[in-house]
């Protein structure tokens, strides 16, 4: 579970920014800004993310902050589980991002499967919703929706792509270093409990 600490600097900051969007007083707009500036603070000792970035990731978000979504296309070949390696952490995950404005969450996962592993795939089911902040990620100053959607692989050839160093398929019992701060083990077993039992209802928390 998230640290509450982390919980309320998201909240704190959620609730500046939305009172900066609509406050009529320039002395309120004082506190508010005050508040922004604490909150970040706040992100910045309770995470290992860079000001810099926590900084340019808020600094576009002028109206009602939403939590983001991030969607992982969710690919089984032969009872192996596609996994992408990152460049940025040389570790693990299943294809996958933020959503792109204009693009539906099944055109998410057609896209970054296709840019990331080299695979054609086309999305069936949608598998889970799940609140970053209630999973054993590593702590993060942003609120993330994440979505994992299956897709049945019809094409394509493995490889990596701009923001990846290579795709492969991974048995559960053999699963390489895992990008924890997208994926966690409980998740991957959890979309094990998927492909074995297909009638399993979607998950939402």
């Amino acid at each position: 579970m998230e640290n509450k600490w982390l919980a309320y600097s998201k909240r704190i900051h959620a609730l500046s920014q939305i009172g900066l969007n609509f406050t009529q007083s320039n002395y309120d707009k004082d506190r508010y800004e005050e508040l922004l500036a604490i909150s970040l603070e706040m992100m910045e000792d309770l995470t290992d993310t860079s000001p810099a970035r926590i900084k340019l990731s808020f600094i576009e978000e002028k109206n009602y902050l939403t939590p983001k979504p991030d969607v992982r296309a969710i690919v089984f070949k032969d009872g192996k589980i596609l996994l992408v390696k990152e460049a940025t952490d040389n570790k693990w995950c299943p294809p996958g991002g933020w959503a792109d404005i204009g693009y539906s969450p099944a055109e998410v996962a057609i896209k970054e499967a296709k840019e990331e592993s080299g695979l054609e795939v086309k999305p069936v089911r949608l598998l889970a919703v799940l609140d970053k902040s209630k999973h054993s990620h590593p702590p993060s100053p942003f609120h993330v929706y994440k979505i994992f959607i299956l897709c049945e692989l019809i094409g394509g050839e493995l490889g990596g792509g701009t923001e990846t160093l290579g795709a492969d398929f991974f048995d559960i019992a053999d699963l390489p270093e895992l990008s924890t701060d997208r994926i966690t083990f409980s998740q991957i077993a959890l979309m094990y409990d998927f492909l074995n039992d297909p009638n399993k209802e979607a998950i939402f928390d």
